[in-house]
């Protein structure tokens, strides 16, 4: 190849290339590693190569199940390969218009599959050395909601496992206590909590708490995800996220056996 006055781009990294005189080869690389990594990546996109599958003899309403699976990378995982299974289920559910109540259990046993796999995703990343920091990061949760959802307590006192299991419906009920809360609504508030938290606080009490985190973070937002969790025996709490305008806090409650709450702290949320 004769001379190349203008600068190329690696097609590795992007970054320009110096520019090439006489003759030779036209440089595509920076060096020997942007070179090999170029080479990975076409081994990469090669194994996704999509499947031969003959269009004529596959119902439409499989075509894009097929096209999506089609981008997956050929594993072996036993998680990975449930997701893919139930999300199957729940395509031609939908592509055959059956019986509503099939399409409602197909996308259950998804959200069952797609749950354990978040849980072996957390487990491997715990593995590879993330910290619960990190990990509340991408979640957009605080570390201690992270590792109250996906962590493996142990008893100090005994060594074995302790359990996550909450009451059925604690999610719910949590949910709708925040959005009292966080809607002002202090008279519901206070009808939530229990005997104790009632002579501790009124509603001003409570409209003051909260007008102080708007004045440090603006009007309020959104809600993070709310994920109960067991204290000890028939006690739960959650720890939530509060995205402001200009910032995020935290709420933390506490709910004992009889859904009444006990606890209550807001504060900025960890950075």
């Amino acid at each position: 190849m004769a001379d190349v006055a203008e600068p190329g781009a690696c097609r590795a990294c992007g970054r320009p290339l110096p520019p090439q005189q006489g003759k030779g080869r036209r440089r595509n690389y920076c060096d020997a590693r942007c070179r090999d990594m170029a080479r990975r990546q076409r081994a990469r996109l090669a194994s996704r190569a999509p499947r031969t599958v003959r269009i004529s003899l596959t119902d439409s309403g499989r075509h894009e199940y097929i096209d999506a699976l089609n981008g997956m990378s050929r594993v072996d995982d036993p998680v990975a390969l449930k997701v893919a299974e139930t999300a199957g289920r729940l395509v031609e559910e939908f592509a055959r218009g059956g019986l509503p109540g099939d399409a409602v259990a197909a996308a259950r046993d998804l959200s069952a599959a797609v749950g354990a796999a978040l849980q072996a995703a957390v487990d491997r990343a715990r593995a590879a050395g993330q910290s619960w920091e990190e990990i509340g990061d991408v979640l957009g949760t605080s570390r201690q909601a992270a590792f109250q959802r996906y962590g493996h307590p142990v008893d100090p006192r005994t060594g074995e496992p302790m359990t996550r299991a909450v009451p059925l419906g604690a999610a719910q009920a949590a949910a709708e206590f925040l959005a009292r809360f966080t809607a002002g609504r202090w008279e519901e508030v206070l009808a939530d909590f229990n005997g104790v938290m009632r002579e501790r606080h009124d509603a001003e009490r409570l409209a003051t708490g909260w007008a102080q985190l708007v004045g440090m973070f603006g009007s309020y937002q959104a809600m993070g995800e709310v994920t109960p969790v067991r204290a000890d025996a028939g006690t739960v709490v959650v720890d939530v996220l509060l995205h402001f305008e200009a910032g995020v806090a935290m709420v933390w409650v506490r709910f004992d056996r009889d859904g009444k709450v006990t606890g209550l702290r807001l504060h900025p949320a960890p950075k």
